[in-house]
């Protein structure tokens, strides 16, 4: 199975650290971000990993080198001239990706145990373009679904902003997402975005007329490192 981490966030949340750092070589409870996502990906038989750098990308490309890679083969999206945002990220990546097998794409800030195997499984059985890790958890901003678990909207609890991609439906259940998803590479060809875009900006575009679901995780571990207030 091949990965993708998400490492080319400038982490303006855990300032002053990143000012000398990238966010993914942060170090939580004596192991970077980095590390921590990789053996994340290991422990479900990930052996194939792309990550995007774009914040001191030579940071990131030095500990590669000196970790060896893990073990395993990883390559370098290097986004250095032009930051791309999480789906643009994925886009320039997408390459690695074509003529395979259900994929991996997961947030380098994001610590968590969750079963990667049950969620692929999940993923096989219903056949979405996409696959989204979300849970009941407090937040400002949630993916919508109706009830058949299928993605239809977004919203920002804090500003009442809310956008609906498909019917509005008489229940709406509103998941935070997890930053980790499992893609099929029947997605790639969907894409029309160019340059800088989100992940999230695509979904809500592609779940119009394509099926996106929610895999929902309430037990495993979970945790977002990428804010300075929760590393302090």
């Amino acid at each position: 199975m091949k990965a993708m981490i998400l490492a080319a966030g400038l982490g303006t949340r855990l300032r002053p650290i990143t000012d000398t750092i990238p966010k993914a070589l942060v170090e939580i409870n004596g192991k970077t971000l980095l590390e921590h996502s990789i053996d994340h990906l290991k422990l479900f038989g990930v052996k194939e990993i792309i990550v995007n750098v774009h914040h001191f990308p030579d940071q990131i490309i030095s500990f590669l080198k000196k970790k060896k890679n893990f073990g395993l083969a990883i390559e370098v999206s290097d986004e250095r001239d032009q930051l791309l945002d999480t789906g643009g990220g994925f886009k320039k990546a997408s390459p690695f990706f074509e003529g395979g097998e259900p994929f991996v794409i997961r947030n380098v800030d994001v610590l968590s145990n969750m079963d990667l195997g049950a969620m692929l499984s999940f993923h096989k059985k219903h056949k979405p373009v996409a696959t989204l890790a979300v849970r009941n958890r407090e937040t400002s901003r949630y993916m919508l679904f109706n009830e058949r678990w299928e993605l239809i909207g977004w919203t920002n609890v804090s500003t009442g902003e809310k956008k609906l991609s498909r019917k509005e439906y008489k229940r709406m259940y509103p998941l935070a997402f997890s930053g980790i998803q499992v893609l099929d590479p029947s997605i790639i060809p969907l894409i029309t975005e160019e340059g800088r875009f989100s992940l999230i900006a695509m979904y809500l575009r592609l779940c119009r007329e394509n099926r996106i679901c929610a895999y929902t995780d309430n037990d495993s571990f979970w945790f977002d490192a990428g804010k300075r207030e929760e590393n302090s």
